[in-house]
């Protein structure tokens, strides 16, 4: 590349990233939010990667970097959809995106809109916000929202001048700090109370805090009460009683005052009033000033500030003698590097949670022992973080003279070794065994881990293999070469390598680089890339399913928690991967059943042409219940079309019964209205708490007439020879099998040669969320256009006109239901003799 060239592309990435981080802070006004952030396509295939993030430090959100388009989270719906996704409160996302509230499970709501880029979006603009009880409460300006996806799109499409490798993000996230929303103010005032006479000295900062003149506080607790926290008074002389007995609070109080906003009160038994038994006090807004506030210096907790990506931007003296360092080492140093003992999981987890919610958290949190301790002799501290609009404020104080606050959490010491939490996030066996709930076929089981695993872990490719007959087959790899793994398809259980032999012992295999990998296994066949491999053992209750591989493009130090994780996951996707076998042999089964249920032919007629489709539905292996046929009825023929209510093998079995029963009344040539009155007698006698819509017609083929009864199924469709097509106004009675006294009234109509009869189920105009008008109107347009071509093609083939009907179902990978259709046309003239 030319040095011309490159400064061009510098100059470019320098727009895209200045571009993408005006859209986010634009969008953290236009949702009110606290974060937002926009994911890019990446150079991989299906793979989102997040570009730009604003008001959440970058590490706190890693696991969240990269996301596959097929996973089911809100970015990812929105990009595959093209549809904006607004999520108010924490219960509609458990609701909707289980596996995304798993991993941040805090009271808060967000907006993804896709950004718009041609035949499909650019990426994804996110905003997560305060949650909303009420949508109607709170509705988003999705106007100025909208408006600011449009220009991004169209912005990053001028930018990329043709080439869409411009606007594709393959680095980490910039990371941007939203605009300060708050002017200094007082933000920290001092008190000592006397006890025995009930009287308060305030410094002046605190009358200035507090909003009062020194000759309008009266200098009594009663008082102080009043004007810190009206509806907090009777906590606030508690507290100060508790303190003067020797029992200070165990944290600071969190309290509201008169208009609404947080204020800290923390107590003490002032040292220098000691012989006095006085105590001393201080009250403080927890908001940006306190970061540049000199008052909070000489507190007795550490008080240190955070702005929100993770900055120290203030520390007390206090703090900097907790931490175990001097002061200059906090202030301007990132929370990860300044106290890394306060990340890493569950301290993260705090973290987000203040940055997202607006409660303030608690925890306790033991600080590795420093230079001159003993081993494990570091302290162990309360930790509070108290949320802020542009800032966190957070203290710390010795454990020992704290209890624990409600919703602490007391974890384990954290391990002294750097630990890379951004591989192996706790939550993720949570989240990727809600994810395998969704997932039934061993194909879905394997979709579902490759998405989860190699995002979490930083994995570039990942083989699956399951036991068949003491021999290993591949079911699932991405990432490897072509062609690669075809020489261990087969392998036998006696092999010397490491995908079967952790499956025979039950132990995962670690390996940090391949010079370990060949040294463990001379001669092992290796791909093109160095790095690091996980051999997993895939065993469900003590029974050998098969076998995972992970690996990486680099060489890497596997931890122990990411060992212990990996583990872990690997039960779930055996488990998972044995339930799915059952299944794809089950729903063979079934499969096999309700095909011979449904006719291996239909009857013909020279004059009568017919086509049939039957498509089973694909949420669970259930058989269903929808039918249709057609019958000799004397010199006529019927045409019949049900659906019975319900899935399984009891629907099926009804369905058959009365398949049945309608073939006998047909072929005994009963009008249709006999024919839907003794089949609902029939399936109420039979009474297998089932219910079936139908639609019987008995059509003359020489004259075309015919008449047509129906019991709470879809109306027909007709499609006239010049191209008109129209839904049939025809009379019905209720379901078949609720109304012994039910009546079908009987239409007639009239079948003009050329002419389409389309008799059909739901499941071909219905789908969850949408009307089911407005999917007959969408088959009334398909059959008018798979006539037109079907006429210019100069033939009449109802089975190419079929196939073009139910495309669309065909190819859908979600089928919520059955899918039947049959079509009927008349011949202009018989055909010729021989």
């Amino acid at each position: 590349m030319t040095g011309s060239g490159g400064e061009q592309l510098v100059r470019t990435r320098a727009r895209l990233a200045a571009l993408l981080a005006d859209a986010s802070t634009g969008a953290l006004d236009a949702a009110g939010g606290r974060v937002a952030g926009v994911y890019l396509r990446s150079g991989t295939p299906g793979l989102l990667r997040l570009a730009v993030l604003a008001g959440l430090p970058g590490p706190l959100f890693r696991p969240w970097w990269r996301l596959h388009v097929a996973r089911p989270f809100p970015v990812a719906d929105a990009y595959r959809l093209g549809v904006k996704v607004v999520l108010a409160n924490a219960a509609e996302t458990v609701r909707r995106y289980p596996q995304f509230a798993a991993g941040l499970p805090f009271p808060f709501g967000s907006v993804h809109l896709p950004v718009p880029g041609g035949s499909e979006p650019l990426g994804v603009l996110t905003v997560l916000r305060p949650a909303v009880a009420d949508p109607t409460e709170e509705p988003l300006d999705q106007e100025v929202l909208g408006r600011l996806t449009e220009g991004l799109g169209a912005e990053l499409l001028g930018l990329a001048d043709g080439d869409p490798r411009v606007v594709v993000w393959d680095a980490e996230p910039l990371c941007v700090r939203p605009p300060g929303s708050r002017s200094a103010q007082a933000a920290v005032g001092r008190f000592s109370w006397d006890p025995v006479t009930g009287a308060v000295r305030a410094d002046d900062r605190l009358h200035v805090l507090l909003g009062l003149l020194p000759g309008e506080f009266a200098g009594t607790d009663t008082a102080l009460a009043g004007a810190v926290a009206p509806l907090d008074a009777d906590r606030i002389l508690a507290a100060l009683r508790d303190t003067a007995a020797g029992k200070p609070p165990g944290a600071p109080l969190s309290l509201r005052a008169r208009d609404g906003t947080e204020r800290l009160l923390d107590l003490w038994s002032a040292a220098e009033d000691a012989a006095a038994g006085r105590v001393g006090g201080v009250v403080f807004d927890p908001r940006p000033a306190s970061a540049t506030d000199s008052a909070a210096d000489p507190l007795p907790q550490g008080v240190f500030c955070l702005d929100r990506l993770g900055l120290i931007v203030y520390a007390n003296e206090a703090a900097a003698r907790f931490a175990g360092c001097e002061r200059s080492r906090l202030v301007g140093r990132e929370l990860w590097e300044a106290m890394p003992w306060l990340t890493g999981p569950p301290c993260d987890d705090h973290l987000r949670g203040a940055l997202l919610a607006p409660d303030p958290v608690h925890f306790h949190v033991q600080r590795p022992a420093g230079d001159g301790e003993a081993a494990g002799g570091g302290d162990w501290l309360a930790v509070s973080v108290h949320p802020g609009e542009d800032l966190l404020t957070c203290t710390l104080a010795p454990a020992t003279r704290m209890d624990t606050p409600a919703g602490s959490v007391l974890p384990a010491q954290l391990p002294q070794e750097p630990a890379d939490h951004s591989l192996a996030p706790l939550y993720r066996p949570i989240a990727l065994a809600i994810a395998l709930t969704d997932a039934v076929t061993a194909r879905q089981v394997s979709a579902v881990v490759m998405q989860e695993l190699l995002p979490a872990f930083g994995g570039r490719c990942l083989a699956i293999y399951l036991l068949q007959d003491r021999h290993l087959y591949l079911a699932w790899e991405t990432g490897f070469p072509p062609g690669f793994l075809a020489p261990f398809e087969g392998t036998g259980l006696d092999a010397h390598l490491p995908g079967v032999e952790t499956l025979t012992t039950g132990r995962p295999l670690f390996f940090e680089s391949m010079q370990q990998l060949t040294a463990a296994y001379p001669g092992i066949p290796l791909d093109a890339t160095e790095g690091a491999r996980a051999f997993l053992p895939l065993i469900a209750s003590g029974r050998p399913v098969g076998s995972c591989i992970l690996g990486f493009d680099r060489s890497r130090c596997i931890s122990t928690e990411e060992r212990t994780v990996l583990t872990a996951l690997a039960g779930l996707i055996a488990h998972a991967m044995e339930r799915a076998q059952r299944y794809d042999s089950e729903a063979a089964l079934a499969r096999g059943l309700q095909q011979a249920l449904l006719p291996r032919r239909l009857s013909t007629h020279p004059r009568v042409e017919t086509a049939g489709r039957y498509l089973p539905g694909t949420q669970g292996m259930d058989v269903g219940g929808d039918w249709y046929d057609v019958v000799e009825a004397g010199d006529a023929i019927a045409l019949v079309i049900g659906d019975v209510q319900g899935h399984g093998v009891q629907a099926a079995a009804t369905m058959g019964q009365l398949r049945s029963a309608v073939r006998a009344f047909a072929l005994g040539d009963r009008p249709p209205d006999e024919v839907m009155s003794g089949t609902n007698r029939l399936l109420i006698d039979l009474d297998p708490g089932q219910f079936a819509s139908c639609c019987y017609l008995r059509l003359d083929p020489a004259t075309g007439r015919a008449r047509v009864a129906r019991a709470g199924h879809p109306p027909p469709l007709l499609r006239s020879p010049d191209g008109r097509t129209r839904l049939l106004d025809i009379p019905g009675g209720v379901v078949l099998g609720v109304d012994p006294q039910a009546r079908y009234p009987v239409a007639g109509l009239l079948l003009e040669p050329d002419a389409i009869l389309a008799l059909y189920t739901d499941g071909l105009v219905e789908r969850p969320g949408a009307d089911i008008d407005d999917g007959i109107a969408a088959l009334r347009l398909a059959l008018s256009r798979a006539g037109s071509a079907a006429g210019r093609r100069g033939g009449r083939s109802l089975a190419g006109v079929a196939d073009r009907l139910t495309a669309t179902a065909r190819h859908a990978a979600d089928r919520p239901d059955d899918v039947a259709l049959l079509l009927a046309a008349r011949r202009s003239a018989p055909p010729p003799g021989p």
